[in-house]
């Protein structure tokens, strides 16, 4: 299951959403791509996370961290309330437009860190890969963005 969310939230929503607007708008193609890949790869992302390992934190240190240590439950809940407070404002940056390159370069640098972090700790779980090469993933289209902005700007 976490597999099928990582792939709706990092690649078919958004990609299908830029499409969309693309199609019935005159929006340029870095625009929607910093729009929606921050509203489903940052918000929804990091928001369902957050929720996921608020309600269930022991899946998130068993499962992906494979640390069997109960007292890991309450790392996990600083990271679920960590990924909330990046993940709410990025699904209300759909609103809220001039937020867009913020939470980019928040997420890019979340995102960054993390994967490198997955990579220094050897991936070796499924879950775990797959975090790691979608963490990667987003950061790398968030830095195409932000470049974007820095290069137009």
């Amino acid at each position: 299951m976490q597999l099928v969310a990582i792939i709706l939230l990092m690649a078919v929503l958004p990609i299908f959403s830029i499409i969309q607007e693309m199609v019935t708008s005159q929006t340029e193609l870095l625009d929607a791509l910093g729009k929606w890949f921050v509203f489903w790869g940052v918000g929804w992302r990091l928001a369902t996370a957050g929720i996921h390992q608020l309600m269930r934190p022991g899946f998130t240190a068993k499962d992906i961290f494979e640390i069997h240590d109960p007292a890991a439950s309450k790392l996990v809940l600083e990271i679920g309330i960590g990924n909330l407070a990046l993940g709410l404002p990025a699904i209300a940056s759909l609103y809220f437009p001039a937020w867009v390159p913020a939470l980019a370069l928040a997420g890019c640098i979340f995102y960054g860190l993390a994967g490198i972090q997955h990579v220094r700790n050897k991936a070796s779980t499924r879950a775990e890969i797959a975090a790691m090469v979608s963490n990667i993933g987003i950061a790398a289209i968030l830095i195409i963005y932000l470049f974007w902005l820095g290069v137009v700007a």
